[in-house]
């Protein structure tokens, strides 16, 4: 009888030796990503901030949803898991009295431009890892400094992001663009290279807030020993999901259909709002499913093993909604851009995360890491 075993990379950490916490998070919240990312793909005659105004009450519902517990509350936990990751790269190189740690997470950061760029060109433009490669590239010379000039980083790119602009939402307008949905493969490279490319440069703008916040939290190992910080996570939870839930009505409302849109100014307002209380809420959702790990403790279930496994292969199972989302809208393949709404498109969200989970789950028997999680590591630590 064979037993199949896994190779252990230098550096890296073993599935076992992994805290629940953060790969519990990251297994989560890859539904949010994807319910997040499907409603961009819908044509309709009127699209108000992303979705379709032409649908039922039930779309409507689901409009509210989403932009109240998901929209733009998602992607800020996942930088400040980021974050996290790279405090506990760091922490690990220390320990093992390596240095040039710098140099590991440039190379770390090259393969998430190279893996991010190509994913936008062939799959989905709207991909974030390339963003996420550039947000390390810089980022690495915070991680070295100061608790105070870190926290301090956190709250300047946050008031940032609250200052309106008339960039911030889309009154109206017919549907996706062609970088979204590329008429045919020429147009698929043509278009999609300038708006990755801003993606990739200006989105660690909206990521480093919440970087820099897991930076700090990856040094005390919040995430990893939940039980030693209860009272915080308990605040942090409360306060961060009260304020995103609050902060996201005047948007919500309006997006629902229950509200009219007022003048643009306000509107800018209202949307500033949206984003800035959606980080503390990503802030939030990290604290409350730490605090879900110390309920848990070592009493694992089948399902949050499953979610725990897509948490470790977060990379490869992101890439894998992005392919489905490139079958099922792209013209030139199913084309159902124009057939699916809001509340379909939730739904087909919701499915292809399941499957992820299951296949997250089958590698995790198999006792095989992702196939991207494996890339990352091999040019990370070069072996």
């Amino acid at each position: 009888m064979s037993i199949r075993t896994e190779v252990r990379l230098p550096g890296a950490t073993e599935p076992a030796e992994r805290a629940l916490g953060p790969d519990l998070a990251r297994g989560f919240m890859l539904l949010f990503i994807a319910l997040a990312n499907t409603h961009f793909f819908l044509r309709s005659p009127v699209v108000f901030g992303g979705y379709p105004q032409d649908g039922t009450p039930v779309d409507a519902g689901v409009i509210w949803l989403l932009t109240t517990f998901v929209d733009g509350r998602a992607f800020p936990m996942f930088g400040l898991l980021f974050g996290y990751g790279v405090a506990q790269i760091v922490r690990r190189q220390q320990e093992r009295g390596r240095w040039g740690v710098r140099r590991l997470l440039w190379r770390r950061s090259a393969v998430l431009v190279v893996v991010g760029l190509a994913d936008a060109m062939l799959f989905f433009v709207g991909d974030i890892l390339a963003a996420y490669g550039v947000l390390l590239f810089a980022g690495v010379w915070l991680i070295f400094w100061k608790d105070r000039w870190l926290l301090a980083v956190a709250v300047a790119f946050l008031a940032l992001n609250a200052v309106p602009s008339d960039d911030l939402f889309t009154i109206s307008r017919t549907g996706p663009d062609a970088a979204m949905l590329p008429p045919d493969l020429a147009g698929m490279f043509t278009d999609r290279i300038p708006a990755a490319l801003f993606i990739a440069a200006l989105g660690p703008i909206g990521f480093l807030c919440p970087f820099a916040v897991g930076l700090w939290a990856g040094r005390r190992r919040i995430l990893e020993r939940p039980e030693q910080h209860r009272r915080l996570l308990a605040i942090v939870a409360a306060g961060g999901l009260g304020a995103a839930v609050l902060g996201a009505q005047p948007i919500a409302l309006l997006l629902a259909g229950v509200t009219t849109a007022p003048d643009q100014p306000a509107l800018n307002w209202s949307a500033a709002l949206h984003s800035t209380t959606g980080t503390l809420g990503g802030f939030g959702y990290a604290a409350l499913i730490a605090l879900l790990a110390v309920r848990l403790g070592r009493r694992r279930g089948p399902v949050t093993e499953a979610i725990v496994a897509t948490g470790q292969r977060s990379m490869s199972c992101y890439l894998m909604q992005s392919v489905t989302w490139a079958v099922v809208f792209t013209p030139f393949l199913l084309d159902l851009s124009g057939t699916l709404t809001v509340t379909t498109t939730a739904l087909l969200a919701a499915v292809t995360w399941a499957v992820t989970v299951l296949i997250a789950d089958r590698m995790r028997r198999a006792g095989r890491r992702g196939p991207f999680e494996t890339l990352v590591r091999r040019v990370t630590y070069r072996r």
